[in-house]
């Protein structure tokens, strides 16, 4: 698991090689990725927006960006948490994500970025070398 504060909204996410979704042979790996956000702060605030970075073994750099996570942006007050699955498929056995919400503070409108702990994607498949 990797878990990053900033500004008391805490993020923890935890990924899943998904072997029987996944064909090595094909150049096809897939993850699934279970994110949760506390808010361990005193003040309300909604997730607006996300922008995820993705690289995988080869260095190809993938931006994904959007509204909100899984199709909602989440109220949390203080002491809440929102927990949501998600997934990545990769053309290598292996690489990382990273990224960051865009948050509001609902009582000042005031919108900062919460930054998502980089975290690792490894399957079983990688380490292999072809001489």
């Amino acid at each position: 698991m990797y878990s990053r504060t900033t500004r008391a909204i805490r993020i923890t996410v935890r990924p899943i090689f998904l072997e029987d979704q996944s064909d090595p042979d094909e150049g096809h790996f897939v993850w699934a990725y279970q994110v949760t956000i506390d808010n361990e702060g005193g003040e309300t605030v909604q997730l607006l927006r996300r922008r995820w970075v993705i690289t995988d073994a080869n260095g190809f750099v993938q931006e994904v960006e959007g509204p909100g996570v899984v199709g909602v942006q989440p109220v949390l007050e203080p002491g809440e948490a929102f927990e949501y699955t998600s997934g990545c498929p990769l053309a290598t056995p292996s690489g990382f994500m990273e990224g960051t919400y865009a948050m509001r503070q609902t009582e000042t409108g005031e919108v900062f970025d919460v930054t998502v702990p980089t975290f690792s994607l490894d399957s079983p498949h990688g380490g292999h070398s072809i001489h």
